[in-house]
């Protein structure tokens, strides 16, 4: 007795990739070593037809963005998988970053995309301590050991350096966008930290389309494929231990967008 083939043969499976957060080295951030695991099991659990990355991310460290996006494209090369990212409220800044390790972006008509720049805050607090009448002692080997020290009048030659370092890291993240994106951008001043929401970050060629990711993904892949999801899972210590600094500092990204 014969049985037809397509009894036996399974639903495709996506592998949906859940990037939320800020980008960093903080315990609560979104991390290379930290996605490692993820990112890799993403790829080969289940051998998937594809890799969705659902993106919610205002941004943060270069470095680890560089490092998250270089993982994600490595692998896809590897186990020519290819890879689709659905951005949520937010992708910009270094969220928009990891966005670029897919070969296609897309969209939510209210998504914030975009802010391709470089910014550093920081406090000034040496007033504060001559109110106070505190004398703080500091002693360094090494002229420029402390640039940017917030307990001390803000140097000239200090800014300098600062705009000399912005300037090499946004190089590097206009090269990475014009990899990534090549022709597809259309838009003027796309490098000047500016937003664009849904169906604008189409129109400028950051985005290429406005989808949600079942749909598209079924629309893609048929209406029986199956999705398994991987994302990070934090302790309840972890998330309510961790510090104060690096809750102000993640609140303070979001804050930029709004959210």
């Amino acid at each position: 007795m014969k049985f037809p083939l397509k009894l036996f043969s399974s639903a495709p499976s996506v592998s949906v990739l859940r990037l939320s957060g800020a980008i960093g080295g903080g315990r609560s951030a979104m991390s290379d070593a930290g996605l490692a695991d993820l990112i890799e099991k993403a790829f080969s659990k289940g051998k998937p037809k594809a890799v969705a990355l659902a993106i919610n991310c205002p941004g943060g460290s270069p470095a680890q963005s560089a490092l998250i996006a270089a993982r994600i494209r490595r692998l896809s090369d590897e186990k020519s998988v290819p890879v689709y990212a659905f951005c949520e409220d937010v992708a910009a800044s270094g969220g928009y970053w990891l966005a670029t390790a897919a070969d296609e972006i897309y969209v939510d008509d209210n998504s914030i995309m975009g802010s391709i720049g470089v910014i550093s805050a920081s406090f000034g607090f040496h007033e504060v301590l001559q109110k106070h009448g505190v004398e703080r002692r500091v002693h360094t080997a090494g002229t420029d050991k402390s640039m940017l020290d917030p307990f001390r009048p803000e140097r000239a030659e200090d800014i300098v350096r600062l705009k000399k370092f912005q300037k090499q890291i946004h190089d590097n993240f206009i090269a990475q966008v014009i990899l990534r994106r090549g022709e597809k951008l259309k838009g003027k001043s796309l490098f000047t930290g500016e937003i664009w929401i849904g169906q604008k970050s189409v129109e400028n060629g950051l985005s290429d389309g406005v989808a949600h990711l079942a749909p598209k993904m079924k629309e893609i892949f048929g209406d029986k494929v199956k999705f398994r999801t991987f994302g990070q899972k934090k302790s309840f210590m972890s998330k309510i231990t961790g510090s104060v600094i690096n809750q102000i500092e993640d609140r303070a990204l979001w804050a930029r967008f709004g959210l």
